[in-house]
């Protein structure tokens, strides 16, 4: 234990001699470690983000959109063609493990209230509406089955349309007119923010689906249907339950709807994510091997300018073994600060992007681990070699050398 306590001392005191080349040959394992560190919050923290956001979209959420990606020879995407309708939503609603369905209708329109308009998106939606997205209502109440099959003129809003058209008042008990029909407003939704698209979950006016279509945009057709399964488990099952059921109902060799569950949704937004952590990741694994040639190439000139010292070392009993040892440490030392000196910057740098782009940024503890160790590593696979070349050195020939 001495023996290594000498040596480590011996191995930092020749680190201080070259304080200069000892920071230029630990910038590459900085670099590297750095990146990867940087990385990993940020690709990290976005999937964390985004997760977050899928679950602000309710629980165990299906989504069925009009329109198939293959229907026939002619392509087409989500809601490139009104096939659901609200009988669609019913027959889903009886299926023995949806426990919510809400049809869905949306446009954006122009609403006036209190002698101020906002233009807005006018969702006409069903009462399950805030249990299926798992939204709460912060004040007031929302509107009951009874209000969708009287087509009742009641609305719900977000808070930015409360911030909008009634600034520092009450709205509930108002009146909102929507295409000049009124609607008294019930309900004032909890703060929800942006969506995983940046789009404004608060700037939104919903409204029975019944009211929707039959007093504003008089269609027949809904745009999509949310569907609430019982659990996570048994959601592919409920998935492929109303596929069956809709292909069924609309007689169609080939389905003309789309049905999107929200582990889709969750990897359609966060390839591109990890994408980009894979691409940082290999450029940090370059510098971190650039790094590890730098350490072995000074490490090689420091047995060379050291030859006289080896010698010495050897003629008063240092064995070949405790001159592996003393180069080896040294190496190890460099990249080991290097890696700590990494990991700093890493999750400083990951921490000021965070804060720029207003984006959370996740440092997860085995990976500061795992760069600490990859640096330390390196220290031994690249300083290995000029250690081993140190102690074959012959000690008569080394204290000869000038």
């Amino acid at each position: 234990m001495m023996r290594i306590i000498a040596t480590v001392k011996i191995a930092l005191r020749a680190l201080r001699r070259n304080k200069m080349r000892s920071l230029l040959t630990m910038l590459g394992i900085i670099i590297g470690v750095a990146s990867v560190i940087a990385a990993v919050s940020l690709t990290t923290g976005a999937t964390k983000q985004v997760e977050n956001q899928v679950q602000s979209l309710g629980e165990s959420v299906l989504t069925v959109f009009s329109g198939n990606f293959t229907s026939g020879a002619i392509r087409g995407g989500w809601g490139s063609a009104p096939t659901l309708t609200v009988e669609d939503a019913r027959a889903i609603a009886q299926l023995p493990n949806a426990v919510a369905v809400s049809p869905e209708v949306r446009d954006r329109e122009q609403v006036l209230a209190n002698g101020l308009n906002w233009n807005t998106l006018v969702q006409g939606e069903g009462p399950d509406y805030p249990q299926i997205r798992n939204w709460h209502i912060a004040s007031g109440v929302m509107f009951t089955e009874q209000d969708v099959h009287s087509l009742a003129k009641s609305a719900v809003i977000g808070k930015t349309v409360v911030d909008e058209l009634f600034p520092n008042e009450n709205p509930l008990g108002q009146i909102i007119r929507v295409r000049d029909v009124p609607f008294t407003v019930v309900g004032v939704l909890a703060p929800k923010g942006f969506n995983l698209f940046g789009q404004d979950q608060d700037d939104v006016v919903l409204i029975p689906y019944t009211s929707h279509m039959r007093r504003i945009t008089h269609r027949t057709f809904v745009n999509s249907i949310l569907v609430q399964a019982e659990n996570d488990k048994l959601i592919n099952q409920v998935q492929q339950e109303i596929t069956e059921l809709l292909l069924a109902r609309h007689r169609s060799p080939e389905p003309d709807f789309t049905v999107r569950n929200q582990l889709e949704l969750m990897q359609a937004v966060t390839a591109t994510s990890k994408a980009m952590g894979n691409l940082l990741a290999g450029v940090a694994a370059v510098s971190l091997f650039v790094g590890g040639i730098g350490i072995m190439n000074i490490m090689l000139v420091s047995v060379t300018e050291r030859t006289r010292e080896i010698g010495i070392r050897m003629a008063v009993g240092a064995r070949a073994w405790d001159i592996v040892v003393q180069f080896l440490m040294e190496a190890v030392t460099l990249s080991a600060i290097g890696g700590l000196i990494g990991i700093s910057c890493g999750i400083g740098f990951a921490m000021l992007v965070a804060a720029l782009k207003d984006t959370p940024a996740v440092t997860p503890t085995a990976w500061i681990v795992i760069a600490f160790l990859s640096s330390a590593v390196i220290g031994v696979v690249f300083g290995f070699y000029p250690a081993w070349k140190a102690s074959q050195l012959d000690p008569i020939d080394a204290l000869r050398y000038e």
